[in-house]
């Protein structure tokens, strides 16, 4: 009969919708705002948890005038942190900046402790959500990805590994730090912003300056104990007008591993991600591989035991 039939239909659709309705509200469950008083500051934060007990964390940090809802937007990772399992947390910078040690930016020049506020958080979400030990990554892009580079210079015995994106280390930065950690870096030779060879980097706080990919890689390679010469390989071309080559130093102390993805005429950006400015500006995105799906990558196998 077909009235039958139509009825079925429409108690079909009402279930489905139910049922994606509960999707959307379990979902959003999982998405938290929270708040750390340190240094006489509250600061704030997003987390975003997995569907399963999280294998790792995964510190994800915005770059200059940027926020934590902005690198959550940019690098996408919430969808490939619950395929991976990875708690993610996206904080917010003070006066949209981090005290990278460069002296420029608001946060610097308000003499913020940035590695000690990041740190305590990273303990209390590794505490309120019960995250292995050994399992705790940073991710960055610029001036996140300097403030990456810093937070594993200064507590390597925290985290397991780090993933800059753009960003290396200013000059006169120290590192030195207490064990190895694993390194994936991807920076575009045509930044404009924070330069391939290093040099200045004129950011919303002033003229910083930054030492040069090859000179971050080679302390990290130096530190990592790494035997001989990178392999080299090149990524298929997408056609968009950059060229990316995967630079890869193992075996290294500890099972770690320093890996570079250098991708000629590719500007500010996230790989893979938006293109947030105008090319004129950032320069362009590469489309050859996915920045975020290969960092999860990287620290799901590079955690310590």
């Amino acid at each position: 009969m077909p009235w039958l039939r139509l009825l079925s239909l429409a108690v079909l659709v009402v279930l489905l919708v139910g049922c994606n309705e509960r999707q959307v509200q379990a979902a959003r469950a999982r998405d938290q705002a929270g708040m750390l008083p340190y240094g006489g500051l509250n600061r704030t934060y997003l987390v975003h948890l997995p569907p399963g007990p999280p294998v790792g964390l995964v510190l994800n940090l915005h770059g200059g005038g940027g926020t934590g809802a902005g690198q959550r937007g940019l690098s996408n990772f919430d969808s490939i942190a619950d395929a991976n399992g990875f708690l993610v947390v996206y904080p917010d910078g003070y006066d949209k900046s981090w005290a990278d040690g460069r002296g420029a930016a608001p946060a610097d020049r308000k003499h913020l402790d940035d590695v000690g506020f990041l740190v305590s958080l990273v303990n209390k979400l590794r505490s309120d959500y019960n995250v292995p030990a050994g399992h705790v990554f940073a991710t960055g892009m610029s001036n996140g990805g300097f403030m990456s580079n810093r937070l594993a210079c200064d507590h390597a015995e925290l985290f397991a590994a780090i993933a800059p994106v753009s960003g290396t280390l200013g000059i006169g930065v120290p590192c030195n730090p207490s064990r190895p950690v694993s390194v994936l870096d991807a920076h575009g030779t045509g930044d404009s912003v924070v330069p391939y060879n290093g040099g200045a980097v004129r950011g919303r706080g002033g003229i910083s300056h930054s030492i040069s990919v090859n000179s971050m890689l080679d302390r990290w390679r130096a530190v990592d104990r790494c035997q001989g010469e990178p392999s080299s390989q090149e990524l298929p071309n997408v056609g968009d007008g950059t060229v990316v080559r995967r630079f890869d130093s193992r075996p290294c102390a500890d099972n770690t591993e320093v890996v570079h993805y250098r991708i000629d005429k590719g500007g500010h950006t996230w790989p893979g991600g938006k293109q947030y400015l105008p090319k004129a500006v950032i320069g362009s995105t590469t489309r050859a591989f996915d920045g975020s799906e290969v960092i999860a990558e990287f620290f799901l196998s590079h955690g310590r035991d």
